[in-house]
């Protein structure tokens, strides 16, 4: 048998790129006998960058590549012991089907090595020029970037470890949103404006509003999901212009939660972690974290049980804890107490008050606010004026949202900003207005 340039040369780049992971492995803190596991080492090449999904995908890719060859070997066989017309009919179709498979393959195996392959010039801080040499010769890269004491992992915009320490001191958020519109067929409908506001750390928010009034729109500004005219900042960092990095430090439960109901607990959390916590941390570091946050949320004993198994309650408890995972400093949720008896939801309520009591902020929609309102700090209420457009028309303590309303509930608050053929009184402009007159007396006064 003789051994092509071409075979010799494939031989010594696996070899290479193998010897290479092994090295750049320790760099991230990843055990180094992954490197030597065929397909497994390229995985977890791109989980230590940030490219988790693309890593599946282009494994993938390779295995379909694999099953082509199989498949073709086994027709080079079966043609060997046949003959006729039909047979170079067949053989015809399957060349053109095999060949237009290989090349769509070839092109998505190119596209996924070529977004792992920026993600680690970017992870060690080298230029995009690099990508040449990771994309022709990729082993002898490998293993020059794995030996060489050149070259080093940039630090990750200043995050660091601190930011998953349960005790850190937690920061403010300050929105300042100045308009939110969006495209409705030829013309710009407006969904928000001028809502601005800073909430402390340590806090709890109630968000209350009547249907439309923009609330979810209002979470989805801020958490950067549909970015708007406006500033958004945790501590000094703004949530926009490093949404990268800062989408991490912020926690959102949805109101439906998306969870596979044939994985356990201990999985959902894993999975979690897998995703949310930064890439340089340590296998035995995400496992603690993984544990210390199925403790905290009462799921360790149910940790092997299957997630359609549980309880409405302790399915919202383990939504959280997804979230959690991440330690974020902001943390939303819509509707966490839906479906929810009021002693279930009352204990699920006094864990989110815990969490704010640990400096987070917890921004939180419910239908039911009354039954809970005593474990809430301050009550943003939005209400929409005649254009039908969100404002805000308080932003303060609860206890003041009584006194500034004239009301004594929080479902009174509600029916008195609703518009009137929504059973409301419809005074939401009048308090809108009264809210900026309040705002502008308290600037005037502190200047």
């Amino acid at each position: 048998m003789k051994w092509s340039f071409t075979d010799i040369y494939f031989i010594a780049d696996l070899l290479l790129s193998f010897a290479g992971m092994w090295f750049i492995f320790a760099k991230f803190g990843r055990k180094q006998k992954d490197a030597l596991i065929p397909l497994k080492n390229y995985y977890v090449l791109s989980d230590c960058v940030g490219k988790e999904k693309d890593g599946r995908s282009l494994i993938t890719c390779i295995l379909l590549e694999i099953l082509i060859l199989i498949c073709t070997s086994l027709w080079d066989i079966y043609a060997d012991n046949a003959n006729g017309d039909h047979m170079m009919a067949t053989a015809g179709l399957l060349i053109t089907v095999i060949f237009g498979a290989e090349i769509s393959i070839e092109i998505m195996m190119y596209i996924y090595k070529l977004k792992i392959s920026l993600a680690l010039t970017e992870r060690f801080g080298r230029r995009k020029r690099w990508i040449i040499l990771w994309m022709t010769i990729p082993g002898i890269t490998m293993l020059w970037w794995g030996l060489s004491k050149k070259f080093v992992i940039a630090e990750d915009n200043g995050t660091s470890n601190a930011v998953f320490d349960d005790s850190s001191e937690g920061l403010d958020l300050s929105v300042n949103i100045r308009k939110r519109t969006a495209r409705d067929l030829f013309r710009t409908k407006t969904l928000l404006k001028e809502i601005d506001m800073k909430i402390p750390k340590g806090h709890m928010v109630l968000l209350l509003g009547g249907s439309g009034a923009g609330k979810t729109t209002f979470l989805n500004a801020v958490t950067g999901y549909e970015k708007a005219d406006a500033d958004i900042l945790i501590g000094d960092r703004n949530v926009y212009r490093d949404y990268r990095n800062m989408k991490y430090d912020i926690g959102f439960v949805p109101q439906l939660d998306l969870m596979r109901g044939n994985d356990s607990v201990y999985r959902t959390v894993s999975d979690a972690a897998f995703l949310r916590l930064p890439y340089y941390m340590k296998d035995a570091e995400k496992k603690e974290r993984v544990d210390g946050v199925l403790n905290k949320f009462g799921l360790w004993s149910v940790r092997k049980s299957l997630v359609e198994k549980l309880s409405g309650g302790q399915r919202k408890r383990l939504s959280i804890a997804m979230e959690y995972i991440s330690n974020p400093s902001l943390f939303i949720l819509d509707e966490p107490d839906s479906g929810l008896d009021g002693v279930m939801a009352r204990e699920l309520f006094e864990s989110l008050r815990s969490i704010a009591d640990t400096n987070k902020i917890v921004i939180v929609i419910t239908h039911t606010p009354d039954r809970v309102i005593d474990l809430f700090d301050d009550v943003i209420v939005l209400a929409k004026d005649s254009s039908r457009t969100g404002r805000l028309a308080y932003y303060g303590s609860v206890e003041g949202s009584y006194d500034f309303f004239g009301k004594s509930s929080m479902e009174e608050i509600l029916l008195s900003i609703n518009q009137k053929d929504e059973g409301g009184e419809g005074r939401a402009e009048e308090f809108v207005e009264k809210y900026r007159a309040l705002v502008t007396a308290e600037e005037g006064a502190a200047s």
